[in-house]
């Protein structure tokens, strides 16, 4: 409601607002601008107690115009879980769990793509398309449905049985590709090129990030706008990072939190790790992993356009990248569900090893307050357990 301009997170380019736009003519993202002072009159923390129940209630900080163009499953607002029984074990006073399986479609892709159909409906886009790993394609699939626009989504062969399936189900064209999520991208390009679909691959245009942002938003929230001192994240495209952190740059300059930034660690598999190699390296940019492999099907992604930004959020905050084996992974998820209640996607139950592995090196201590993302139903991944 109060963007200002597109601005490129590389380059001084900066673009209109009410046009169009994928990435920066030097190929990089493009970020949302906001007029804060001008948000900050409108919104306040006090005055979110009685909003609505969904990452809406934080409209003044997202890009759409109009309510009208407003496309909403339900998304956000999901649970912040104090992990007690984990918490013990581990001997953690404060272990909490944000439950992103909690939204529409059983991920936090729903965040994003809300928003992101939301302003292709305000802009008059009528076909989207993106590549997926999974999640993300049933997230498309389900707002474009709700929309009444036209997607196309582009998975590998190998893709979770579920999500091909939803996709489907919400009236998507669903392509399988055999390779990974690097060569369904080409072949959204392809299509995009002949056809003129809008791409909306991670961070190829600038809304999914503002939905993925209100991950950041309600974290503070929940922590009555105190953050917590350590953030687990699983990390493919690396969306919900960058977003977050934006969010956090956000509410301090609009006076609701102070300077202190939690540690943020990002998570990957041993199978397809670039940004803990790039970060060990202390490199700029990742590399693209060859023969990407893992079980979590939202971490093979080979190489992600915003690598330097998730780099410059890990070394800013004073944080750190930890890849996990795919059979911790698994272990994992076994003992957050039967620990917890709580039957977390690979991916999030990834961040369970690497805070082991935070806490024997003294990265993490007793008395900090840790926040691990589950990013995904299990439900999903049923074939992983047969």
């Amino acid at each position: 409601m109060h963007v200002t301009q597109l601005r490129c997170s590389a380059c001084p380019r900066r673009y209109s607002a009410r046009e169009l736009h994928h990435l920066c003519e030097c190929g990089k993202p493009l970020l949302v601008d906001y007029d804060l002072r001008a948000a900050a009159s409108r919104l306040t923390p006090g005055g979110l107690a009685g909003g609505e129940k969904s990452l809406w209630r934080y409209r003044e900080l997202l890009p759409v115009e109009d309510a009208g163009n407003i496309v909403t499953l339900g998304e956000g607002f999901t649970p912040l879980l104090e992990l007690r029984r984990l918490g013990g074990n581990l001997g953690l006073g404060n272990l909490y769990l944000k439950d992103e399986s909690a939204n529409p479609t059983g991920s936090f892709k729903a965040r994003g793509m809300a928003v992101a159909v939301s302003m292709a409906l305000e802009l008059g886009v009528r076909a989207l398309a993106v590549p997926s790993a999974g999640n993300a394609g049933g997230a498309l699939a389900a707002y474009a449905a709700s929309a009444g626009i036209e997607a196309h989504i582009f998975m590998p062969l190998d893709v979770p049985v579920a999500n091909r399936i939803e996709s489907m189900q919400y009236g998507a064209r669903v392509t399988l590709v055999d390779g990974l999520i690097t060569d369904c991208a080409r072949a959204v390009r392809e299509g995009v090129e002949r056809f003129g679909w809008h791409d909306v691959s991670t961070l190829k245009e600038p809304y999914r990030l503002e939905g993925k942002k209100t991950m950041g938003y309600e974290l503070a929230e929940q922590f009555q706008f105190r953050l917590p001192e350590v953030v687990l994240y699983p990390t493919g495209g690396g969306t919900g990072l960058i977003g977050m952190w934006k969010a956090f740059d956000e509410m301090e300059q609009m006076g609701w939190i102070d300077e202190r930034r939690p540690r943020m660690y990002t998570v990957q598999a041993e199978g397809c790790a670039p940004i803990v190699r790039a970060f060990e390296a202390q490199r700029q940019e990742a590399d693209e992993v060859v023969g990407a492999h893992t079980v979590a099907a939202g971490l093979r992604v080979p190489r992600a356009i915003g690598d330097f930004l998730m780099l410059e959020v890990l070394r800013g905050s004073r944080g750190g990248a930890v890849a996990v084996r795919d059979d911790e992974i698994l272990a994992a998820v076994t003992e957050i569900a039967a620990a917890e209640g709580v039957f977390a996607a690979p991916e999030g139950a990834a961040c369970l090893p690497a805070l082991r592995r935070l806490i024997q090196t003294g990265t993490v201590r007793a008395d900090d307050r840790v926040v691990m993302f589950n990013t995904g139903s299990g439900f999903k991944y049923l074939e992983l357990f047969t």
